[in-house]
């Protein structure tokens, strides 16, 4: 009996295998109570074990054993909202963003390498606010340079477009053309070239990013830089069939590990083949969301008030559907089981969208159905939230983008209820952040510093922006990963680090839960993991 007993002992007591050992960090799990720790223990992909660093290696063995000396470990970053494919694609567009007049526009297009682009000049980012006069531009100088190649140019936020002549005339479009939702700017016989919401519609069937081979290049663009920034999961908010078909291809070859949530726009061609189909999840694509624009933006004055915009006064924005179909496309989800995710971002928009949803889901519901933005939202509609489990889906670098003319835009007593995002914490007991990259960098750093210090990269203003709605540490943190996790459905497989889950990590150089707030911008991703494997290293990280 003492000879067995000792046996048993010898095999209890002997280490457990694992594939990689991570020691001597700062591990923040982000579990329940927010553990911190020291060290992981990953095999197939998951986490075996997390604890001391002793503890790790007296029970476990590796061959390959990682010191972190230090450094941070969080759960990969989740961008809870992003534009993945669309990134990809755009990095061989001109990059118009942060430049400060339509001359320096003309500048960066005039030396666009065309030959990605099928002849077409096209650009994204400018705009208009951060020019002398803040005023939208016209096509005048793009049709004299550019009287015979096409020409379009995508503000910012996505949600308006300057094109030139030559384009409208490829597109069909004269001072004639009237668009549900959008709006073609005509000032006396003549087109201005600028292009509103459901306008910039009119070019889809023209513009050159069909190509299955300039697809494929786009979401190996994207996925590569997504690790270099710590990020192991998206949300990718909006796409066709074609280009959910593209993401199924590459998924197929094995050479698109990133982990993504899809959400389909509406179009008979995803509701045929998607969603009456039912969910479609695995390991690394979950399809089961559908995307609505209720309402354009703010910059562009295209998002949805309920009073004039106060430097507009005869100006209320756009509502992109009208109420009876976002009612119809409510139904169809509630009974196919998918979630439905309602871009809103003006207070008009988002109150419709909150009382479809009501409309639709009982209360104590588990359907998990988003809003996406919320960027200003009446107080007397946040109960909705709570009382029917409507997730709120933001990106807190709109909040420190926008400060500098929100107030413009709404007047000094309404901007007091926009980017309130520790109100609608508060009132959801779950926010989802994300960037909306590429309309927002797509550093998720960036994203943990404008929610906790309410500050843009220049630390300004001193003080912060609307304080009394930043986030602590830990939910901004949380709003990055196990809460996007939540919002997709995937909390009980990723977003902390918990044994079972995907070993998904980011190691940081600095501690950015300790730091102090102005020295959050200077940390840098050390290492990226996706399912046990290393994807990133950053060999000139401190």
């Amino acid at each position: 009996m003492n000879y067995l007993f000792l046996i048993v002992s010898f095999i209890w007591a002997a280490p457990q295998q694992a594939d990689m050992l991570l020691v001597n960090g700062r591990v923040y799990t982000v579990d329940s109570a927010f553990h911190l720790t020291q060290a992981i223990a990953v095999r197939d992909g998951r986490i075996l074990a997390t604890g001391s660093t002793q503890e790790i290696l007296s029970n476990y063995e590796s061959d390959r054993i990682l010191d972190l000396q230090g450094k941070t470990v969080l759960p990969g970053f989740n961008d809870g909202h992003c534009h993945f494919l669309n990134y990809g694609l755009y990095s061989g567009w001109a990059q118009l963003y942060g430049l400060t007049s339509m001359d320096e526009v003309l500048d960066v297009i005039a030396d666009m390498d065309t030959s990605l682009t099928a002849g077409w000049i096209i650009g994204r980012g400018w705009d208009q606010n951060l020019w002398s006069g803040k005023a939208f531009p016209d096509c005048r100088e793009l049709d004299r340079l550019y009287p015979n190649t096409p020409v379009y140019l995508v503000r910012v936020d996505g949600h308006a477009a300057l094109v030139n002549t030559y384009a409208l005339k490829l597109a069909g479009i004269d001072k004639h053309t009237q668009v549900n939702g959008g709006k073609v700017f005509v000032e006396g016989d003549h087109c201005t070239g600028l292009l509103l919401d459901n306008a910039m519609d009119l070019f889809d069937e023209i513009l050159p990013d069909k190509d299955p081979q300039v697809l494929s290049s786009a979401l190996q663009k994207a996925q590569q830089d997504c690790f270099a920034y710590g990020l192991t999961s998206v949300t990718d908010a909006g796409l066709e069939k074609y280009q959910v078909d593209a993401v199924i291809r590459e998924k197929q070859t094995g050479t698109l590990p990133v982990r993504m949530n899809i959400m389909l726009t509406p179009s008979q061609e995803n509701v045929a083949s998607f969603l009456m189909q039912g969910p479609k999840i695995s390991d690394n694509l979950v399809i089961r969301s559908l995307k609505v624009y209720a309402d354009g933006a703010l910059g562009s004055r295209g998002a949805a008030l309920m009073e004039p915009y106060s430097d507009d006064p005869f100006n209320s924005g756009l509502l992109l559907i009208h109420p009876d179909s976002l009612n119809t496309l409510a139904a169809l989800c509630a009974s196919r089981g998918y979630q439905m995710c309602t871009h809103a971002i003006g207070d008009s928009a988002n109150r419709l969208a909150l009382k479809t949803y009501a409309a639709h889901i009982p209360a104590g519901n588990d359907l998990r159905w988003r809003v996406e933005h919320c960027q200003v939202v009446n107080p007397e509609d946040l109960h909705y939230f709570q009382d029917y489990q409507i997730l709120p889906s933001v990106q807190s670098t709109h909040a420190t983008s926008d400060m500098y003319w929100a107030e413009e835009r709404l007047g000094p007593e309404r901007v007091k209820y926009a980017y309130a995002y520790q109100d609608m914490l508060e009132a959801a007991g779950v926010l989802i952040n994300g960037t909306d990259f590429p309309v927002e960098q797509i550093d998720p750093l960036l994203t943990f510093y404008a929610a906790v210090a309410r500050m843009d990269q220049q630390r300004l203003p001193s003080g912060g922006f609307q304080t009394e709605n930043a986030l602590t540490r830990i939910d901004a943190i949380r709003s990055m990963t196990i809460w996007p996790a939540y919002g997709s459905f995937e909390e009980s497989v990723k977003g902390s680090i918990e044994p079972g889950k995907f070993a998904d990590l980011v190691v940081l150089d600095k501690d950015i839960m300790s730091m102090p707030y102005p020295e959050i911008i200077r940390a840098r991703v050390v290492m990226t993991i996706l399912n046990g494997e290393v994807v990133f290293t950053n060999e000139q990280a401190d």
